[in-house]
């Protein structure tokens, strides 16, 4: 009996696969090159090579020292679970004071004490993050608080309008309210 007569007829979706599969392969390796630039941009931003974050807010000068401060991203806060809506800030302290700041402190409102500061920021004095919860009650003259704490005891605030530190937040919160 003939081996090549007694072979099955191959189907439909196997005469496919078999006349088509080098290509589909190489379609599956070079999809993800499609998303690369997007990832390779995000891992800049993640490692400081370009920038702080996407918006530089500038040199905020707190009392004797000075620092760079950024918004992560140009957008509205984010829900993140229970604790609310966050929005991620990132600093960095001028090179004179590095060796003298403690901490360094973010908040909506003016502070009441030292206890009641607001989130700190954590990382190296190169680059420090911190997630700033967003109140609902939040209202347009707002301003952001920063508090830092010198090794020696001292303590120095400034503070700059939310309108400043975050065009997108005030936008967010006007939607939130339902007022244009």
């Amino acid at each position: 009996m003939n081996p090549v007569a007694a072979e099955k007829p191959r189907s439909p979706l196997s005469r496919f696969w078999h006349k088509w599969r080098f290509h589909i392969n190489v379609l599956l390796l070079l999809v993800p090159l499609g998303f690369m630039p997007e990832y390779f941009a995000d891992a800049a931003l993640s490692r400081g090579d370009t920038g702080l974050g996407e918006r530089d807010i500038g040199e905020v000068t707190v009392g004797p020292w000075s620092l760079r401060l950024a918004e992560l991203h140009n957008e509205a806060p984010q829900l993140d679970g229970p604790a609310g809506y966050m929005k991620s800030f990132n600093a960095a302290l001028c090179a004179s004071c590095r060796e003298q700041v403690k901490a360094t402190y973010l908040r909506i409102g003016k502070p009441r004490s030292l206890r009641a500061a607001g989130v700190i920021f954590v990382g190296t004095p190169y680059r420090m993050s911190a997630m700033l919860p967003i109140p609902a009650r939040t209202t347009a003259d707002a301003e952001l608080w920063i508090t830092m704490e010198g090794w020696d005891g001292a303590m120095h605030q400034a503070s700059i309008p939310l309108s400043q530190a975050s065009p997108a937040t005030l936008a967010w919160l006007s939607t939130q309210r339902g007022t244009p």
